[in-house]
């Protein structure tokens, strides 16, 4: 039979066995996902060179096209200050003159008026019965 340093020394080899066991599966799955790991971040590097460089184009499509835009928005300011300029102009040309028409066609109404009142009115003719 075992004496008891034998069974002591069985129970530990069998211990050790087990934690080498245990230790051996927990490596074996990390190794997997050290792995997974590796092939995911190459994908990934592979999908993102391509989209980087779409996104390179899209960025300097989008620049071209704000300077196109920039262009048309100062076109736009000085057209619109242009039409301002002559809004202000043809109100010039227009108004004083006929500001001054219109005082004057005043000022010959109320003359006639005035000339009317002075006259004395004539009367009416009869008219003789036939």
């Amino acid at each position: 039979m075992l004496t008891a340093g034998e069974v002591a020394g069985l129970i530990a080899a069998t211990g050790w066995i087990v934690l080498v066991c245990v230790l051996t599966m927990v490596l074996v799955k990390l190794a997997r996902l050290l792995t997974e790991t590796t092939k995911a971040v190459s994908d990934l590097n592979n999908r993102l060179t391509p989209l980087l460089d779409d996104m390179s184009v899209t960025v300097n499509e989008t620049n071209r096209q704000l300077a196109a835009v920039e262009a048309i928005a100062r076109d736009v300011k000085q057209v619109s200050g242009h039409a301002a300029k002559l809004s202000g102009v043809t109100q010039t040309i227009f108004t004083g003159p006929l500001i001054k028409v219109s005082s004057l066609g005043y000022g010959v109404r109320r003359a006639i008026e005035a000339r009317r009142a002075r006259k004395p009115r004539q009367r009416p003719v009869q008219r003789r019965p036939r």
